[in-house]
């Protein structure tokens, strides 16, 4: 009988591609195996010490036990619309443009609950987080693709994406109401210039559509990139809004603390629908995050420097065993073409082969569309000896993977 029983908003969703790979790493891990995991963008410092403590204190008060407020308290919105204009010198309104969220990605799926209709279009540049595609798919819009194509160090071909981007918007039906851009992006690393969000803008009016910005890695950049901030465009505000997370470069990934700001007709349908799901994050995590935002940045400084750090330390080593890789300049992130000799197997198998044969857990770019499926995304989450490790690891697979070729070749020439 109810078996009958169909979950049709469950069905948009399709098969979670990371799953096989997860399935297979903890089943080596429950075996005792030592897998060296780049699998997951899950930073591996502690949360600052002048932030713990103020979550200790503020916990030590009776008077923060009780409910919070769903769009955030006061002093947060405060202190994210302090961030905006120290880093960027865009004014805020913490009233009315600015949402606290339980990490960015509630704020987004939630966001994309309340202003999206039944048949509503939305367009995505393919590769993406999942998510991105996926909260506008499970709330019955249909999502547009067009490939995000950047070069070798990882820069946007600004004329190629609007040329997509409008022969998108005038070829879909019905007419496009949103269109997600994610720089720094997760997960090829690309970054744009300001004059991108400008062009973006300018074009949003025209066309009449509403821009969703995600700049999750914003803090973490190197070799004197610096990310903007789509609200440094004139006229940014009346048609985007902008979401952020504590996650990474505060190395808060547990905590659950973002935000959403801009255009006060989005950000008012988000804090209208929270209002209806929660009632806010633990307040005294509120006000860690307030320290976060507000207190001394050396800390973000330390973790970009280490993440850096641990990427030319991974482009040399892999390198040296043979799988050369192209220079990020911003993201906890490497997005690795596969090897020449492995390219046949497609970054699912070849996902498979690394965990089972080199004991390297990473993520198949399929997972995340399907112009992703001659990469791997590789976190930055081990340590440096760890990474050389996984060289070592690399190089046997590989060669081993060449060995297995030549068997094959020589076989089919006594057959022929």
């Amino acid at each position: 009988m109810f078996d009958e029983i169909e979950f049709e908003r469950m069905k948009r969703l399709p098969k979670y591609v990371f799953a096989e790979v997860n399935a297979i790493k903890m089943k080596a891990r429950r075996a005792g195996e030592d897998i060296i995991d780049f699998s997951m963008g899950n930073p591996d410092s502690p949360t600052p010490k002048h932030i713990v403590d103020k979550l200790k204190e503020a916990a030590s008060k009776p008077k923060n036990y009780g409910y919070s407020t769903s769009h955030g308290i006061y002093k947060l919105r405060l202190a994210i619309c302090s961030w905006y204009k120290r880093k960027y010198n865009v004014d805020l309104n913490p009233d009315t443009e600015a949402v606290a969220t339980m990490g960015s990605k509630e704020g987004y799926v939630h966001l994309i609950q309340a202003i999206t209709n039944q048949g509503d279009t939305a367009i995505v540049p393919d590769p993406t987080y999942p998510i991105h595609s996926y909260a506008f798919m499970l709330s019955g819009a249909c999502v547009h693709t067009f490939e995000l194509v950047y070069d070798n160090e990882f820069r946007l071909d600004e004329d190629v994406f609007f040329q997509s981007l409008i022969k998108t918007i005038r070829e879909t039906i019905p007419k496009v109401k949103y269109v997600l851009v994610n720089f720094p992006h997760n997960p090829t690393t690309t970054t744009v210039t300001k004059e991108f969000y400008t062009k973006l803008v300018s074009l949003a009016k025209k066309e009449r559509f509403y821009i969703i910005s995600d700049i999750a890695y914003a803090d973490i950049t190197f070799d004197g990139y610096v990310t903007p901030s789509i609200f440094e465009a004139k006229g940014a505000k009346d048609v985007a809004v902008e979401s952020f997370t504590l996650s990474k470069s505060y190395s808060m990934a547990g905590w659950r603390v973002g935000f959403i700001v801009g255009n006060e007709k989005l950000v008012g349908a988000l804090k209208s629908i929270k209002s209806w799901l929660d009632y806010g994050m633990f307040t005294p995590i509120q006000v860690a995050a307030t320290i976060a935002l507000d207190g001394p940045q050396k800390c973000v400084a330390d973790v970009t420097k280490k993440y850096e750090k641990r990427r030319d330390v991974m482009l040399e080593a892999f390198g040296q065993a043979g799988w050369k890789m192209d220079k990020p300049n911003a993201s906890m992130f490497i997005w690795a073409k596969l090897p020449d000799i492995a390219l046949h197997l497609g970054s699912l198998e070849f996902s498979k082969q690394l965990l089972i044969k080199a004991k390297i857990a990473v993520s198949p770019g399929i997972g995340f569309g399907r112009y992703g499926d001659n990469y791997v995304r590789i976190a930055l989450i081990e340590n440096e000896k760890r990474i050389r490790q996984a060289a070592k690891n690399i190089k046997k697979y590989l060669n081993d993977l060449q060995e297995e070729g030549k068997g094959k070749e020589i076989k089919k020439r006594k057959q022929d």
